[in-house]
């Protein structure tokens, strides 16, 4: 067991066990091996702020503020992100959702670093408006489309966690439903038969709209998500996208911390990876 300052406890085995067939960050050993080695665990993480991005200051917060992690804030012309640990593309309305939410977003300078990151193993993920834009650039499948019923909703909703081997979710457990909140009008996840198939197949569906219960239902779906999807991993398992905001439940005080299951399932796992 490792302790990392804030409120991280870092189980060694059983983050070993859930990535050491999936997720090697060997690029980045030595490096992390001299960080232990000066006694600075914390990790880094790169929080991605284009033009329009809003909810970065409650990443930062919740990563660093509530867990004891670095945290710093990458610009969207940014290039250079190989010091970080982990990235995250917080929610928001890049480029003010111009053409399609996240379709600008994707060809910024600084995606062409963090698809090269995510391709060499590196943990990101897209959160809101960065789901939209991971799926714009390729690094995830299908599209987020508008609401079906066509409102911006901003509730609090129920997740049933329908994976917990990913790097995302290993301190959860699998039919466990998390309270967490989203805010979006353009949540409709949508893709092709064959994807879904293979999403399915691949046990690639991390979150699902649900009742407290964990019963998943098309009357609970709040955005006509095709199969109540609310969250997905790409097959290699380094990159997960998830429409609602676990950065905004890190707190009892402001309604419910279930997010920081996905923050520490994140730590846990990337310090396994490296050590």
């Amino acid at each position: 067991m490792i302790l990392l300052s804030g409120e991280v406890t870092i189980e060694l085995p059983l983050a070993q066990r859930v990535v050491r067939s999936r997720f090697s960050r060997s690029y980045f050993r030595t490096f992390w091996s001299i960080r232990l080695f000066m006694g600075v665990p914390n990790l880094k993480f790169g929080i991605v702020v284009f033009p329009g991005t809003w909810s970065e200051k409650d990443t930062h917060h919740a990563v660093s503020g509530v867990l004891g992690q670095d945290a710093e804030y990458i610009w969207h012309d940014d290039e250079k992100i190989d010091q970080y640990d982990g990235i995250v593309l917080p929610g928001g309305f890049s480029y003010g959702d111009y053409l399609r939410c996240g379709a600008i977003a994707r060809f910024s300078p600084v995606m062409e670093a963090v698809t090269a990151f995510a391709e060499r193993g590196g943990p990101v993920i897209g959160i809101c408006n960065g789901f939209q834009v991971l799926c714009e650039s390729g690094l995830l499948p299908g599209v987020l489309m508008r609401n079906d019923h066509l409102e911006f909703r901003c509730i609090w909703t129920d997740l049933k966690v329908e994976n917990d081997s990913t790097m995302f979710t290993s301190t959860a457990t699998k039919g466990q439903t998390l309270h967490i909140p989203m805010s979006h009008g353009e949540g409709n996840y949508l893709a092709d038969e064959t994807t879904i198939e293979r999403l399915e197949g691949n046990g690639q569906i991390v979150f699902r709209y649900a009742d407290a219960a964990g019963n998943v239902t098309p009357e609970i779906n709040p955005n006509g998500s095709l199969n109540n999807i609310a969250g997905i991993v790409n097959e290699r398992g380094n990159v997960m996208g998830m429409m609602p905001h676990p950065e905004k439940a890190c707190e009892k005080l402001i309604g419910g911390d279930d997010g920081n299951v996905i923050f520490n399932s994140m730590i846990n796992n990337i310090v396994a990876s490296l050590a």
